[in-house]
């Protein structure tokens, strides 16, 4: 029986949602345990630094444990992913996890960009993002088909994902802990392994919540003049809530990251089914995705 690990290394979470999904995630026949700090309160964090940190680290060196669930995002990776070891499991969540999965890929381990506690408690079991993450953790390839978007770029690509929220990425891009330096890592890996398969670019994901319309447009502008929009095979542009159009922007949210990106010729996805959403479906980061985009939509395969 592969076990489940909720921990809480962001924010404060309500602990019924813990308890909810926690059920569901059993009655799916997975065993699950919980970080000794999921439930704190420090603040607006789950617990102090030093806690929060404690509990990745045990659910990272604990043998039994095959997943680790983040129970929400919020706001507290960025002040100790410099303390985050090796990452050798599956990390799941989104938002503020992102610094989780840049870690992971760094590290060379696959991470699952997905719902967390509340939406695994309260979703209908029939809808998407869950049956699909049942898919997922069961190891079941994922297929999607998104409908097509005027800003769409044509193109096909098959390279791993990396990326998640745009604040997060932004935030660390530069570090030891951004995207970047998680694709020069995939490049070392490839160089030293002479039996890994031909390296690819990976494709960029990115989302982002309640954000001013100038304040994307510095993080993508920032993000190009940093280079770190050069070396990409795609990107996917998921879901901007709450993210309002700015009319003395002279263009929507979308269209200023498509400006961003003109200089460049990989596909482009808009309007995916990722991230702050109740739809929002969950995605491997770290492994080989085919990416085609047509005048009919959009196919991801993981």
């Amino acid at each position: 029986m592969k076990h489940i690990r909720i921990i809480s290394p962001s924010g404060i979470i309500d602990p019924i949602y813990i308890d909810q999904a926690a059920a569901r995630l059993r009655s799916w026949g997975y065993e699950t345990s919980e970080g000794t700090h999921a439930r704190d309160k420090w603040g607006r964090f789950a617990g102090t630094d030093a806690e929060r940190v404690q509990d990745i680290i045990v659910a990272l060196e604990d043998p039994a444990v095959d997943f680790i669930l983040c129970s929400r995002g919020g706001y507290g990776l960025q002040r100790i992913i410099d303390r985050v070891p090796t990452i050798t499991k599956p990390i799941i969540g989104f938002s503020d996890i992102t610094a989780l999965h840049n870690k992971a890929a760094i590290c060379g381990a696959p991470s699952l960009h997905s719902i967390m506690c509340k939406h695994i408690a309260t979703l209908p079991e029939d809808s998407e993002p869950i049956v699909m993450l049942k898919k997922a953790l069961a190891g079941e390839p994922l297929e999607y088909t998104i409908p097509a978007h005027p800003l769409n770029r044509l193109g096909e690509t098959t390279a791993p994902i990396i990326g998640g929220n745009l604040s997060v990425l932004q935030g660390l891009e530069g570090t030891f802990y951004g995207y970047s330096f998680a694709i020069k890592q995939m490049v070392n890996r490839y160089l030293r392994d002479i039996e890994a398969d031909e390296f690819a670019n990976p494709i960029l994901l990115i989302e982002d919540i309640g954000e001013r319309h100038y304040h994307i447009d510095r993080m993508m502008r920032h993000l190009q003049m940093e280079g770190a929009l050069i070396n990409l095979s795609g990107l996917i542009v998921g879901q901007f809530s709450d993210c309002e159009d700015d009319p003395g922007m002279n263009e929507t949210v979308y269209e200023t990251i498509k400006e961003a990106v003109a200089q460049y010729d990989y596909p482009v996805i808009f309007n995916a089914p990722f991230g702050h959403v109740e739809h929002n479906l969950p995605l491997w980061l770290s492994r080989p995705t085919q990416m085609i985009v047509s005048s009919e939509g959009a196919v991801l395969r993981i």
